[in-house]
């Protein structure tokens, strides 16, 4: 008896990605220049044209054959090799290679790039609303 493999559900795993990254639909949706909606709609569907991958995975700060390859059960793999001692967790101790107070202020100049373009794209909205209105 032979079976065939189900194929990847790339929108699904997007999702999880951009989820991992810590990203709202909304962000994404931005930064590629659709709506959260259309990010739904490509997050719903089992296949993605190749173009509209390469975008995602380069927002996502991935490759798009890491979106194509994404497994949970390889990430939960990862991290159930990371920890060695289990029963011993307290003892665990973390070093991070990074001064985590660089990554914070990194994240906060990353956030306020994109809350500034983000009102700069409302603010662009209104004015053409406004001519819209003017009749200009």
């Amino acid at each position: 008896m032979t079976t065939t493999a189900k194929p990847k559900h790339i929108g699904r795993n997007i999702s999880r990605i951009r989820e991992l990254r810590g990203m709202k639909q909304e962000a994404l949706a931005f930064a590629i220049g659709v709506t959260q909606q259309t990010v739904s709609n490509i997050e719903g569907s089992e296949t993605i044209e190749d173009d509209k991958l390469d975008a995602i995975a380069e927002v996502l700060g991935v490759s798009a054959e890491a979106i194509k390859n994404y497994s949970d059960e390889a990430v939960f793999n990862i991290i159930g090799n990371t920890v060695n001692n289990h029963d011993n967790a307290a003892l665990f101790q973390y070093h991070p290679t990074f001064n985590p107070i660089d990554k914070l202020i990194e994240s906060y100049e990353e956030n306020k790039k994109l809350y500034e373009r983000l009102v700069q794209a409302e603010k662009d909205k209104n004015e053409y609303l406004e001519k819209l209105l003017k009749g200009k």
